[in-house]
């Protein structure tokens, strides 16, 4: 068993919820069970699996998790794109990279788990 609270992802994931719960309050209330709810959905969705993944046995399981963390990355920045198109948030490059860049190392800690199998 691995001790997510030490993996860097799963730190920097944290503050990304932070960022969209914060983010999320600036979209109209007619978004309250549309894009607010799918941000705060797949923000949570992030860390949440990469800790869940950490409880597992078998590093298969670990890469699957990961794989869903990293699909919900991507989620939140195609939400997020959509904000920015629908004119309710203005755009945040910086935010897109932090996001890019989590990405980038979520799929770098899936490769490197599977060449350790």
């Amino acid at each position: 068993m691995r001790n997510f609270r030490e993996l860097e992802i799963w730190k920097e994931s944290i503050d990304l919820v932070k960022i969209i719960y914060n983010i999320k309050e600036q979209l109209p209330d007619s978004e309250k069970f549309g894009l607010k709810s799918q941000l705060s959905r797949c923000a949570i969705s992030i860390p949440a699996n990469i800790a869940e993944g950490c409880a597992k046995d078998s590093q298969k399981d670990f890469i699957r998790f990961l794989q869903i963390s990293l699909g919900s990355a991507y989620e939140l920045e195609t939400h997020l794109i959509i904000c920015f198109e629908l004119s309710y948030l203005n755009e945040n490059k910086e935010l897109i990279f932090g996001i890019q860049r989590l990405q980038k190392r979520i799929n770098a800690l899936i490769k490197y788990s599977k060449a350790n199998i």
